[in-house]
């Protein structure tokens, strides 16, 4: 499974933005959309988005944290990460910091995009696709806007 992995919208969708994202399965939202209206059109792509709440969401659409399982892979996407990992998690994919990161920490790989808007923390906008395969494999790759 191909997913688009974006966070921390804040009202803005980049320009061509959804022409990049449209080979995508599924889309995963880590939460600062802010008002729903920004992503329209995104969602006029017609694939699924599973989207989560950010500090900045204040109309409360969404779920805090989500827990998904992609290819026997058990992920858990949540705006600002935990401090642990929950039980039984895979990953975990965050936002909130404007800046991508990968690590692993013991079994868990720990995933943030960056920011696909406001880049104000020292790093370019960007987002990241997440290649799920059948066998378990998987791959993690950003991209600058």
């Amino acid at each position: 499974m191909k997913i688009a992995v974006i966070s921390d919208t804040h009202d803005r969708v980049p320009v061509g933005l959804p022409d990049r994202l449209a080979e995508a399965e599924e889309i995963w939202h880590l939460g600062d959309v802010c008002h729903p209206d920004t992503l329209l059109s995104i969602e006029a792509l017609g694939i699924r988005m599973r989207i989560i709440s950010g500090n900045c969401d204040y109309l409360n659409l969404w779920p805090g944290a989500l827990g998904i399982t992609v290819g026997g892979l058990r992920f858990h996407l949540e705006h600002i990460a935990p401090r642990v990992a929950p039980p039984d998690t895979d990953f975990v994919l965050s936002g909130h910091t404007h800046c991508p990161d990968r690590r692993t920490e013991g079994a868990v790989t720990w995933l943030n995009p960056g920011c696909i808007s406001h880049p104000d923390r020292g790093a370019p906008a960007s987002f990241a696709w997440l290649e799920v395969k059948e066998d378990a494999t998987w791959t993690w790759t950003l991209e600058l806007v």
